[in-house]
């Protein structure tokens, strides 16, 4: 059911941006920084089955995420994982990938992974502030 996926990853406080056909939340665990969730307002399960608009629609997600949030968070690549096995709504999982420590706050956190497949099961641990500034400066750049 979309309404538990959109719960479980925070939303609607982790809303970094409304779009007609999708959401774009800040991911409750940060695999990378700036790690999103890009979850379609569909309840379709399937890929395929998403309208021609929902797709036209993406492409001003992906723009906004890999032209806008490039220049506050400086990544080298984005990989976009659509997995769907725990969550069936359609989403895909979003890691900006970094080939360098980047300074985030008074950190310096690095991809020990680049430029190979992120775990996703190695979260980095951020504290409420930290989040809460994350999420800030997402908004603040993609408007």
């Amino acid at each position: 059911m979309l309404s538990e996926t959109l719960k479980k990853f925070g939303h609607p406080n982790s809303l970094i941006k409304e779009y007609e056909h999708w959401y774009l939340l800040l991911r409750p665990d940060q695999v990378t920084l700036g790690s999103m969730v890009i979850i379609s307002k569909s309840d379709s399960t399937s890929f395929s089955d998403l309208s021609s608009e929902a797709y036209a629609d993406l492409k001003y997600v992906t723009t906004d995420i890999e032209v806008k949030l490039r220049k506050y968070l400086d990544f080298e690549k984005i990989n976009y994982k659509m997995l769907m096995m725990v969550d069936p709504e359609v989403h895909f999982h979003v890691f900006p990938r970094y080939s360098k420590v980047i300074k985030f706050m008074d950190r310096g956190l690095s991809d020990p992974q680049y430029p190979g497949l992120a775990d996703i099961t190695k979260p980095k641990e951020f504290d409420e502030e930290e989040i809460e500034e994350l999420l800030k400066n997402l908004k603040d750049s993609i408007k």
